[in-house]
């Protein structure tokens, strides 16, 4: 038997669920945990018989809960790829920026502190999830759903910072301009196997949207 992806994970992946798991009150811990066990089941399983032979049924025993808790948590399989818990690293980043740093810098550094923590932990796993990405079309159907929640909490943090409305064609402009950015630095990642590091590419690849940076 092939060894899982559980089987390459390390200390940083403790550290990495505490994070997540520090601002939430106990039943919403116990959510993340369940979650977390799911998802982690569905990458052993995808890394090991491919996803396309991966069943629910099977990644819901792997998990150790049923077929309905595990749709209570991911609506379709394609939900297990494309959904993370990674947001609020993100908004917890951009808080903590001193409130007169560069808005791009302030963005950059909570894109890029985080994503160095999750591929500390993850990082195997990450790059499935975006092979997976570029090789399964209904999971690039579905991933636009996050995208579009990823863009609105985005936009929520720079309206907090700079007192513009969320929906202002500025901050929209400036969101997609971002998420579009990354989402190349990504995919480029994948498509070189995981080389180079992908911080530094997401790094690179904003730096192309930072005028101060070029």
């Amino acid at each position: 038997m092939t060894p899982g992806l559980s089987d390459t994970r390390t200390a940083a992946g403790s550290e990495l669920e505490e994070l997540l798991a520090a601002p939430l009150g106990l039943r919403e811990r116990k959510k993340l945990k369940t979650r977390r066990a799911i998802r982690s089941a569905a990458f052993d399983l995808f890394a090991e018989q491919g996803y396309e032979a991966t069943t629910v049924d099977q990644i819901a025993a792997l998990a150790e809960v049923s077929p309905s808790t595990f749709f209570r948590y991911f609506p379709t399989k394609e939900d297990v790829v494309i959904s993370d818990d990674y947001d609020p690293l993100m908004e917890n980043g951009f808080r903590s920026r001193p409130a007169d740093e560069p808005l791009m810098e302030s963005l950059r550094q909570a894109m890029i502190g985080p994503l160095r923590q999750v591929l500390a932990a993850e990082r195997d796993e990450v790059l499935l999830r975006m092979q997976l990405f570029r090789e399964v079309p209904a999971i690039r159907a579905r991933s636009m759903v996050e995208q579009q929640h990823t863009g609105e909490r985005l936009s929520a943090l720079i309206a907090e910072r700079t007192g513009q409305s969320a929906e202002a064609l500025e901050v929209r402009a400036l969101v997609a301009a971002l998420l579009a950015a990354s989402t190349e630095a990504v995919m480029y990642w994948a498509e070189h196997d995981g080389k180079p590091d992908l911080a530094d590419l997401v790094n690179t690849a904003i730096s192309a949207l930072d005028p101060a940076r070029r």
